[in-house]
């Protein structure tokens, strides 16, 4: 039995209009080599120039993994070549990163597995991106627009022990920088990409030797890599073979990890300090800029939601997936409790109309759960959906909801049209209940039969089906409390 140990470093681009030392367009999907200049080229006798814009998201990232900002913070020249690097070297940060000694506190579950530990961030630190290389046959093509996008790169310490753990990581912090609005989070366009280390021991003996998985674009392949390799490890020790250090590959076809190269050690970078980037001194107002850019965050969100509104963990969770879904639960709560609805209340009922059919109409329409701000039931109108319960059953607000949709009308002025209120007029039920005794007489006369034979269960059953039969005579409309009292007083009578 061996003990995990499992530390990440997770890239992610900022959502930059321009590169972070030159005034190039940073976007994803240009033509290739459109995003270009003789500063993110590399050619000689230029001059980088920091973008404030990316140092300010870098440090809200940071604040929000409970790092330190530094007094003073600077950049080194990092050595090495790669042909996607134009410079053979890359504008990083080494000595004094702008975010340090930092923690997140993972909570969630995973299978039948609960998960609640800390992981310590190492730290947090701004560099630029390196371009992309197309591999098509015996082909290899160049595009360097990525070259120099804002890159901030977060490091854990070793202190998670499985794939699951490691998953979990991710997904928080995805939502955490899309919360921020600092990062769209899209792995599989390449703006969050991880890379994983890992290393077994017995338990006691502290790390072992670290390998590094390279380059892994969904969370789903993080849990995936990292489990295969602690078993790959394991087997590696169990036969007495030693683990080589080195840096491996997912290969998502054949389920496994593969040699890349050897691990470069960081002497073998030659850090300098980079020359012509002057040490960065965060003053008040910068640092009042980032606090103030600062939300709350997801976990934090889902945990006052349960605490406050009494919903459950999975609800406030999923609830939180995106920012704009929680806003815009928020939205038409507030609305409803302003309207005279009792707090709890609204919201265990907003909360089961987004999660469940607003959820599945969004899914059938292929809208994204980031884009509910344009959805046609907008938070006033899903706010008075919600207050007319009571005033129509469950089975038509159903179809008030998609009517509103279809229509894009508001909710009361659909019942109003239609005449869909709740009947509550005893009189008129009772027309109703007539027309099903005439109908159902067979049926009726059973469930006098069970009454009087002791078997309360056919009997309850009956009743129902009876009730039933008196809702579809009123559309849907007759209020089900006062049928039931009709139709039980029915089956009591001689």
């Amino acid at each position: 039995m061996y003990q995990s140990f499992i530390g990440l470093e997770v890239h992610i681009h900022l959502l930059t209009k321009t590169k972070v030392f030159c005034g190039c367009r940073s976007a994803f999907g240009d033509e290739p080599n459109t995003n270009v200049c003789p500063v993110c080229m590399g050619y000689p006798g230029v001059l980088p120039s920091l973008n404030i814009e990316s140092m300010r998201m870098g440090c809200m990232v940071a604040q929000a993994l409970n790092c330190t900002i530094p007094e003073k913070t600077w950049f080194e020249r990092k050595q090495y070549f790669y042909p996607d690097m134009p410079k053979n070297y890359q504008i990083s940060q080494f000595a004094s990163p702008l975010g340090q000694n930092g923690f997140v506190e993972l909570a969630g579950r995973t299978g039948d597995r609960e998960i609640k530990k800390q992981v310590r961030i190492k730290e947090c630190h701004l560099e630029e991106d390196a371009g992309k290389m197309i591999h098509t046959g015996a082909v290899s093509l160049l595009d360097y627009n990525r070259a120099g996008v804002s890159l901030l790169e977060i490091v854990t310490e070793p202190d998670m022990e499985t794939g699951e753990e490691a998953e979990l990581f991710i997904q928080q912090l995805r939502r955490t920088v899309r919360y921020l609005g600092v990062c769209d989070g899209n792995m599989e366009e390449g703006s969050l990409r991880a890379d994983a280390n890992v290393s077994i021991n017995l338990p006691g003996r502290g790390l072992g030797r670290k390998v590094e998985i390279k380059n892994l674009n969904s969370s789903r392949f993080v849990r995936l890599a990292l489990n295969y390799e602690i078993k790959r490890q394991g087997e590696y020790l169990d036969a007495g073979k030693a683990v080589v250090q080195e840096t491996r590959l997912w290969n998502e076809n054949r389920d496994q990890t593969e040699t890349m190269r050897q691990k470069e050690n960081a002497q073998d970078y030659r850090y300098f300090p980079e020359p012509d980037i002057p040490v960065f001194l965060p003053d008040a107002d910068f640092l009042r800029s980032v606090d103030q850019a600062l939300v709350e965050l997801p976990l934090d969100r889902a945990r006052r939601y349960q605490r406050d509104f009494g919903l459950s963990p999975e609800q406030a969770d999923s609830l939180c997936e995106e920012k704009e879904g929680a806003d815009y639960f928020e939205e038409a709560l507030n609305l409803a409790v302003k309207q005279g609805m009792e707090g709890r209340e609204a919201a265990a009922r907003i909360a089961n109309w987004i999660l469940q059919d607003i959820r599945h109409i969004l899914n059938r329409e292929g809208i994204p759960l980031r884009g509910i701000g344009g959805f046609k039931l907008s938070p006033p109108r899903l706010a008075s959906l919600a207050l007319l319960a009571g005033r129509i059953s469950v089975k038509i607000a159903k179809q008030v909801l998609e009517a509103v949709f279809t229509e894009d009308k508001d909710p009361e002025t659909i019942v109003r049209e239609r005449g869909w209120e709740i009947l509550s007029d005893p009189a008129k039920i009772a027309e109703a209940v007539g027309a099903v005794k005439t109908a159902e007489g067979e049926t009726l006369a059973e469930a006098r039969a069970a009454q009087a034979g002791g078997n309360g269960k056919r009997r309850s059953t009956l009743a129902a089906y009876l009730v039933g039969k008196v809702l579809e005579k009123t559309g849907g409309r007759a209020d089900p409390k006062i049928a039931g009292a009709q139709i039980a007083a029915l089956i009591d009578s001689p």
